[in-house]
């Protein structure tokens, strides 16, 4: 009477060769979803010295309050393979340039990072009222802009913005 006799619905090796592929395929599933969801997410805001950027906040933000008693208002547009920027005051009038540069960030990797010196247009000369452009397609994606415009002040007129780019414009 010692027949071996196997009894139904057991847990075999089977069994556990399944529980652990599963608990392998749960954890690899989940580890790849938010490496994809941080990479897709991530500002890119980095210091090299936090101590530093932090004894500069109260001048920074001084500068800031002072930029925006102006009034001012920056016009970017991105369209047709060209970057194009403007500077209109509070009452919508161009404000008069020397010069702008901008910075295109990406969030995520520093060696996409592209700076570009504008040139002014609609056969202006620098200084005038025109709009200032340069012949770019950023890639598509999302862009921190970092804008710097010469106005003639004791420092240039700041204008960061986050935007995103589809089909070589702005969205």
């Amino acid at each position: 009477m010692s027949a071996e006799t196997q009894k139904p619905g057991g847990f075999t090796g089977k069994h556990m060769l399944i529980v652990i592929v599963s608990f392998f395929a749960v954890v690899i599933g989940v580890n790849v979803t938010m490496a994809t969801l941080a990479q897709k997410s991530w500002t890119g805001l980095v210091v090299e010295n936090t101590y530093v950027a932090s004894q500069q906040f109260n001048e920074e933000a001084r500068k800031g309050r002072a930029q925006a008693a102006l009034g001012w208002t920056g016009k970017l547009t991105v369209a047709s393979g060209e970057v194009r920027y403007r500077l209109v005051d509070s009452q919508g009038k161009p404000v008069p340039l020397h010069g702008v540069r901008i910075l295109f960030r990406h969030p995520a990797y520093e060696a996409e990072d592209e700076a570009l010196t504008l040139a002014a247009v609609s056969g202006g000369t620098p200084g005038d009222t025109g709009a200032f452009a340069v012949r770019h397609t950023p890639k598509d994606g999302v862009w921190i802009v970092e804008i710097d415009a010469d106005a003639g002040l004791t420092s240039p007129f700041r204008d960061v913005r986050r935007i995103m780019i589809s089909n070589g414009a702005l969205r």
